[in-house]
């Protein structure tokens, strides 16, 4: 009898890793790296200088907690706004400016509901997400959420940005495993642009194959003429 494939925490985190570089480098322009050495902690903590967290339940519970330095809030920040194409005149220069937790929670958003959809497509189950809470601290915050997560396990990650400037995602969760009973076909995610792009294109495809009415119109109006009608 073939073994049964396990999914461990370690998988799903994994996972959200390669949310967090996706996501990240995307939005920025730059290569966000993570080490593929993973710390086990005993519970997590917000620290200086921007901290985020975020909620998510369903199929298994769980806490994302991401601690930005001060260099590496910024150099992430100022990245996505040039990239947006923001001029210097517009982008903040201090990591305490409200600009820079809003648009760090916004990216922090896209992260969790990106980890989201890869956890239905390859788990085949679901999780919610609440809306991330970022803030400014100057001390470190030990986050005690009211859940129902029974065993929780908790995990450290570095990463690091272009500029070599360093923060952490740690996730706490349910200590669970998912045990794949048979092979199965992970669907593609579909990208809601991707089909408005190519139904515009498509639209346009058969504007410019069709005829032209009034030409159309015009070769019938001398058919007729010519037989003298």
């Amino acid at each position: 009898m073939a073994k049964n494939k396990v999914i461990s925490t370690e998988d799903i985190l994994s996972t959200l890793c390669h949310s967090v570089t996706e996501v990240l480098s995307s939005a920025s322009g730059n290569q966000i790296a993570y080490s593929a050495m993973v710390q086990k902690i005993t519970r997590t903590c917000m620290r200086p200088d921007i901290g985020c967290f975020v909620l998510f339940d369903g199929g298994f519970t769980g806490l994302v907690v991401t601690n930005f330095t001060a260099q590496a809030a910024m150099e992430v920040y100022q990245d996505y706004m040039r990239n947006m194409g923001m001029p210097e005149s517009e982008i903040a220069q201090s990591h305490l400016s409200d600009d820079v937790s809003n648009v760090l929670g916004e990216l922090m958003n896209q992260i969790v509901g990106d980890f989201t959809n890869k956890v239905r497509e390859q788990l085949h189950t679901s999780i919610t997400q609440n809306q991330p809470k970022m803030m400014a601290i100057n001390k470190q915050v030990q986050i005690s959420v009211d859940t129902t997560m029974d065993r929780p396990q908790a995990r450290r990650v570095t990463f690091t940005t272009q500029g070599q400037n360093i923060f952490y995602l740690e996730l706490a969760m349910d200590k669970t495993e998912f045990i794949k009973l048979h092979d199965f076909d992970i669907s593609e995610a579909v990208d809601p642009d991707d089909i408005i792009a190519n139904q515009s294109n498509a639209t346009a495809k058969a504007k410019a194959q069709k005829p032209d009415e009034k030409q159309e119109d015009a070769a019938d109006d001398d058919f007729m003429a010519e037989l003298g009608l």
